[in-house]
């Protein structure tokens, strides 16, 4: 029988969370990888689309079945693992609500120094290249079967590339501001007033060693130290305090430091956070 197959992405937040449990609970080897260049658009790719029609990473390809969702995937990789943990709750639901979506914040901008920030460095880049890609795979023979979602992701790309670029009224910038203002403000919330009260006073979500749960946590919160300019250290929560504008709460940075010990920790983002 063929391994398992991970289709991941080295800075992607989301394919961190089977990338942990792998690390975690399957010996080296045993499941295979297979990278996406999600900077290049490479999960645009129609045969990308034919193995996850969502176009984003993980998936995952094992015993003749594909999972196409990070939680399809992390449960996937859990039920099968060798060594057994506690199985995940509804926060998982609630960690990849929309509102919490830990990629927005890499396009944000919420004020004119933020903009032009943007539109000089990696957002430009990353913006750009999506809708190259999304336009030359649209345009293809082979792209034809997924017009609804070219056409789809072409818009919603191209709104933030044209505001990247100047193309758009004050209001659509302003209104654009207002947004990602708001959703900076949901994140610390969420770190300052949910997290305190959903985490025990020490060690993880699953009890002693992690559980499913917080595979998909650990992912979103280095995501989030990642973007303020952290660290994997276990002092690296205190870049976040640059949104919070308060102290991390005494939980919250419990529970990065039992991560940021873990060799599993460490091995996923020995490159750094992201």
């Amino acid at each position: 029988m063929s391994k398992p197959v991970l289709y991941t992405f080295g800075i992607s937040v989301w394919s961190a969370a089977p990338e942990l449990a792998i690390a975690e609970l399957y010996p080296e080897g045993a499941i295979d990888k297979q990278v996406v260049n999600v900077v290049e658009g490479g999960n645009f790719a129609p045969e990308y689309l034919k193995i996850n029609p969502h176009g984003t990473v993980p998936a995952l390809l094992a015993d003749g079945k594909t999972y196409v969702s990070t939680a399809q995937v992390t449960r996937y990789l859990l039920e099968n693992a060798p060594k057994k943990v506690a199985s995940g709750t509804s926060f998982i639901d609630k960690i990849h609500d929309d509102k919490y979506d830990p990629n927005f914040p890499l396009l944000i901008t919420r004020n004119e120094e933020e903009l032009k920030a943007a539109a000089s460095g990696f957002p430009l880049t990353f913006v750009s290249n999506r809708q190259n890609a999304l336009d030359k795979y649209a345009k293809s023979a082979e792209g034809s079967p997924f017009k609804e979602f070219y056409d789809a992701k072409l818009a919603g790309n191209g709104s933030v590339l044209s505001i990247y670029k100047g193309e758009v009224s004050d209001d659509v910038k302003k209104g654009f501001f207002n947004q990602c203002t708001k959703h900076w403000e949901t994140l610390s919330s969420f770190i300052l007033n949910d997290l305190p009260s959903i985490l025990p006073d020490s060690g993880f979500l699953g009890g002693a060693e992690p559980g499913e749960d917080d595979y998909h946590l650990a992912a979103w919160l280095s995501r989030i130290g990642f973007l303020t300019g952290g660290k994997p250290e276990k002092d690296g929560y205190k870049a976040i305090e640059k949104e919070t504008k308060q102290p991390i709460p005494a939980k919250v940075v419990a529970y990065w430091q039992a991560w940021a010990a873990r060799p599993s920790w460490q091995k996923v983002y020995a490159d750094g956070l992201h």
